[in-house]
């Protein structure tokens, strides 16, 4: 007994000045709701994502969304989290629920309120899902410089091709009108160091980092029995779960193994091949992180990346587009949100309901969602049901 998600919704992500954390889980929870035609009430279990590590004062926020409700609802609701992955983990932890038996529909939201501190903040809060035993008082634009580093030591200098992926997703997020930053900034622009896209850590520029975003997304799943109750139902033909050891000291800094262990094994569990899908949303924190996640899922054979983006292979009309929705990088990454997020927009495309980021004939999505510097790593390949 599988899980079908039946409905979804989704907030714009941005600087979110007039909403709460509150109502932003409120917003996207509601809207699901609303679209699979349910009522809080028909709920057997909320999971909310959320990372927080100071970001809010909400140190205790899952029972937040029963605020939906003027009913007295004992609904059992639970946080989790898993760094950048806590979406994610919601997703699956509703889904296992699902599956057990024990809960027969879902209520699954990610949510973040980053804004609400200065940058210094949220680095500092971010910084929190590194390896403190090594890494303390690193920031996660240094962490990523260093794949990137390791990365051009090993196949020469990329700068180009993550200039070529920053200007693709701001490109995507045109189409995209939740998306945080809804401009296209162009090649050049990327590819150039300048008072508007200074060196954040080298070799990353501005433009190679991923926004600081508030924004909530929400999924409704249920169990497949009750599928023929709803107007849709999108299924997991695999949902894999990898986790990698935490200190940088003992990773090959050039690629991210445990992402290309869980993206095989979900092409096994599928039973396909990484030809039958059809687009990918994936966790492009830092434009390198893009690079290396592809190469992970095996659209290039490590090293070999750049030759991929120069021919637009992962562009819309490309061989497996990635990241139509504008990615992390333009979408925007509201941390606790973003795993939830990106299975909303697979869902959206399977289903035919992407609006202008539509892929078409979108059968089979990939969504890969990471925590951490690759070591939280899950791998979901969705199709469209009803």
């Amino acid at each position: 007994m599988d899980a079908k998600i039946t409905g979804w919704g989704h907030t714009p992500f941005g600087a979110l000045k007039d909403k709460t954390f509150e109502q932003l889980i409120l917003d996207a929870a509601r809207e699901a709701l609303d679209h699979a035609g349910l009522e809080l009430r028909d709920i057997d279990g909320i999971w909310l994502g959320h990372f927080n590590n100071g970001l809010v004062a909400d140190a205790f926020a899952s029972s937040l969304v029963l605020g939906l409700s003027e009913e007295r609802l004992f609904i059992p609701a639970t946080r989790v989290e898993n760094a950048c992955a806590s979406g994610s983990a919601a997703v699956y932890a509703a889904r296992d629920a699902i599956r057990s038996g024990r809960v027969r529909r879902a209520l699954v939201i990610g949510a973040e309120k980053m804004t609400g501190t200065d940058t210094r903040g949220v680095t500092a809060a971010l910084a929190g899902a590194s390896y403190q035993g090594e890494e303390s008082g690193v920031s996660f634009p240094q962490i990523f410089a260093r794949f990137a580093e390791a990365y051009f030591a090993a196949y020469g200098d990329g700068s180009e091709t993550l200039a070529r992926i920053a200007a693709k997703n701001h490109a995507a997020a045109l189409n995209n009108p939740l998306a945080h930053l809804q401009k296209d900034l162009g090649f050049a622009a990327c590819n150039t160091v300048s008072e508007r896209n200074p060196m954040i850590a080298a070799p990353l520029r501005m433009t190679d980092c991923s926004l600081i975003s508030d924004g909530a997304a929400a999924l409704v799943m249920v169990a497949e029995d009750l599928v023929a109750d709803f107007p849709r139902a999108v299924g997991f033909r695999a949902a894999v779960q990898m986790n990698d050891v935490m200190p940088l000291s003992r990773r090959d800094l050039t690629e991210l193994t445990a992402a290309r262990h869980c993206f095989a094994a979900a092409f096994e569990a599928a039973g396909v091949t990484l030809a039958d899908i059809d687009l990918a949303e994936v966790h492009d924190c830092f434009t390198i992180a893009e690079l290396l996640i592809c190469e992970a899922m095996g659209l290039a054979d490590k090293g070999h990346g750049a030759a991929l983006i120069e021919a637009g292979e992962t562009a819309r009309g490309g061989r497996l587009p990635v990241n139509l929705s504008g990615g992390l990088k333009a979408k925007g990454h509201p941390v606790g949100a973003t795993g939830v997020s990106m299975h909303v927009m697979a869902a959206r495309q399977v289903s035919g309901l992407a609006g202008a980021m539509q892929h078409p004939s979108a059968e089979l999505a990939a969504v890969f969602n990471m925590g951490g510097s690759g070591v939280a790593n899950y791998c979901s390949i969705l199709e469209a049901q009803k």
